[in-house]
Order: structure tokens, then sequence, then C-alpha cells
């Protein structure tokens, strides 16, 4: 089966398991281990950590295949992620958010901080420096922070090496130790923009530790993230790269080059339940492909094996494609895969994914952190 998209190699899917009750999310394990050994195999050969974002897949399957392959640990966005993945064992985890730990997240930071001695979260001013400090008071040990620098995406993190350093002796005033600085290049997934992202991640990044060593602050980690810009960022004096998708692999990773055209290990499975003179309904809707799609992309996913087939909207429980005569089109009651445009609000809304093994055998594996959004 095959998604052809027009300057680019044909993109594929193997085929899927028999026996589904659609929509389902199927997951391709020899091609997640082929991604997993392929991003950790060329950050050895350049001498730069791997600690992947454990968002794109929730499972703790997953993020020990990674730490198995010779990651450093992992990246979690949530304090509930890092509390599923603690809880089972993976311990050295950073927190790369600008955690707000106050109300009920101090109690559940200073748990996970007793929990978690490698623990390692995210900071951007010196007011939630304040309150991070104030969450650990009477930890036996202190709490180690990185702060965030801005490289262009214009969300979080400071905007200017000065800034860092104020952040960085507000932190150590309050008690904590900083680690480091760093970044996210989420403007790399602006049309063309990923080579521009990590070269920008690349330079925020390093003159932000250049300020903290001119003023005594010892700079061990620089940590850039993202999957367009993995490569690319993963240069000078970056020390560490937390992509995520990588592992999974989407549409819009593939359309941006960042994935290879076998490198899509996520498919949902749908079957179509109606058809008509100019367009074809699936079982698969907003409910499991999401709405997200990037303004350069046209559609809610790929259909594989049927390029000229467009998913022009999604409703909670339809994805409606247009289908005009004369394209081929699958037949009704046929079971399509889908590539969803992006995989990792699509693995939060299931409980359970479908595993494939090399050999064609089938497991359910749990979305562990599925929900775990605060």
């Amino acid at each position: 089966m095959r998604i052809v998209s027009s300057g680019t190699a044909s993109l594929t899917f193997p085929a899927l398991p028999d026996g589904l009750d659609t929509p389902r999310v199927i997951v391709d394990l020899a091609r997640v281990a082929r991604n997993i050994a392929t991003l950790q195999d060329e950050l050895d050969r350049r001498g730069i950590a791997l600690r992947p974002h454990a968002k794109t897949h929730k499972s703790i399957a997953i993020a020990r295949m990674q730490v198995a392959a010779g990651a450093k640990g992992i990246t979690v966005g949530t304090l509930g992620e890092a509390e599923v993945f603690v809880a089972a064992g993976i311990t050295d985890v950073f927190l790369a958010y600008p955690l707000r730990a106050d109300g009920p997240k101090a109690a559940r930071l200073r748990a996970l901080h007793a929990a978690a001695p490698a623990l390692r979260v995210g900071v951007d001013s010196a007011g939630s420096a304040a309150v991070l400090a104030a969450a650990i008071t009477g930890s036996d040990r202190p709490l180690t922070v990185l702060i965030e620098v801005d490289p262009g995406n214009r969300r979080t993190g400071v905007d200017s090496p000065a800034a860092v350093v104020g952040v960085a002796r507000a932190a150590r005033e309050a008690g904590l130790v900083v680690g480091g600085v760093f970044s996210h290049g989420g403007h790399g997934y602006w049309t063309g923009g990923a080579l521009d992202a990590g070269t920008d991640e690349v330079r925020a990044l390093t003159a932000a530790a250049e300020a903290l060593h001119a003023t005594g602050i010892a700079c061990t980690t620089i940590s850039a993230g993202s999957t367009p810009t993995m490569l690319t960022a993963a240069a000078g004096a970056v020390t560490e790269m937390r992509a995520g998708t990588y592992v999974y692999g989407d549409r819009q990773q593939w359309a941006l080059g960042a994935i290879s055209a076998d490198g899509c290990a996520v498919a949902v499975a749908a079957t179509v339940v109606s058809v008509h003179g100019d367009r074809i309904v699936l079982d698969a809707g907003a409910k499991a492909l999401t709405k997200d799609r990037a303004d350069w992309l046209t559609g809610f996913g790929a259909i594989v094996g049927y390029p000229e087939l467009v998913i022009e909207r999604v409703n909670d429980y339809h994805g409606v494609v247009a289908a005009p005569p004369g394209i081929a089109r699958p037949s009704l009651g046929q079971i399509v895969a889908i590539v969803p445009n992006h995989v990792c609000p699509v693995i939060d809304l299931v409980d359970s994914v479908v595993a494939v093994a090399a050999d064609g055998r089938a497991e359910e594996w749990r979305v562990d952190a599925r929900g775990r959004s605060g």
C-alpha cells in the first residue's frame, strides 16, 4: 500500500492485521525499532545525548525500547506523564515545561522529586523559580532546573542571554540548582522552516550558555528539541536532543522531510461505511484522526493506497472523503490505513494500540500515560 506525494519518495505502510474492529490505531514495531536505532546511532556518532520526548507514544514499553537502545532518559511535558514513567522505574526524566508548581501541583512535584533523584524541570521566569523552590521545601536535596530559551518559536522561553542570566540568578537565590538551558524549535513546523529553526536553536542556546559561563554559572546541559530540527540542531554547543515524533512518524513529518518514506510507523485503520457518487465516508472522524492540520497540508490524514483521495472534513465519527468519478476508491466495507497528520494527539485518544511485530503477531499495548495532561 502506498501514498504517492509529488516530488518525494512513496510512503508505504505494511498490511493491516486481519479481523480489526475499526477504528483502531496500529503500530508497526519493526518501523518503530528502526526509527529508534537510526536517530540513536546518528546522535551517538555526533556525541550528543538523546532524551526522547515521551508525549508522542505515552508508552512505558516504547520508552524502555528507547532507553535500551541508548537514550539517556526521557522527556515529558506534564507532571502526570512524569508520574507514570517514574512509577514504572524510568526515573531519569526532564519535564520540559515551565511548570507552575503551586496548588495541588506542589505536593505532586515534591513526591516526584523524592522518587526520582535525576528529575529536572523547566523554568522561564524568576517567579516560577520561586514557586518551584517553595514546592520542595523540606526536601533533602535541591531541585535541578533548566532555563528555557526562545529560539524564535514565540511560545515560552526567555528571549535574550541577559534574561537567561536573570532567571538563573533568581533560581539559585531560591535554592535551586541550574543545570543548563533548553529550547524547542517548534517554528521548524512552519513550511520549509526546519533548517532555519535548527540553526536558530543552536545560536540561541550557545549565546545563553556563554552568558551563564561568563557570570560563573555552570551550564552542563544544552538541550535542543523537535523532530524537524533533530539533526540540524544537533550541532555546535548542543549536548542533548529531545526529539519525540521521530519514533512513530506522521504525515507532516514526512512532508517536512524529517521522516523517510518508510518511517511512518502508525496508521489509523478505518472502514468505509458509506459510498456516494462524489464521496465516501469512513468510520474514523475527529475522535480518531483529530482536527489537527497544518496550513500547508490538504486533508485530515492520507489514505494509504489512494493518493488522490482527500479527507476533506471530519465530524466526530465521520471522515468524509472527496472521491470524484474516475478516481480509484476503496469499496463499501473495505478497511483502509490512514497516516495521521499529527500522531501525538491521535495516540492520546485511545486506551490501547494494536502493536504488530515483525512476524505479524499483534498484541494490545496500553497507552500508559493517556490523558495525563496536567
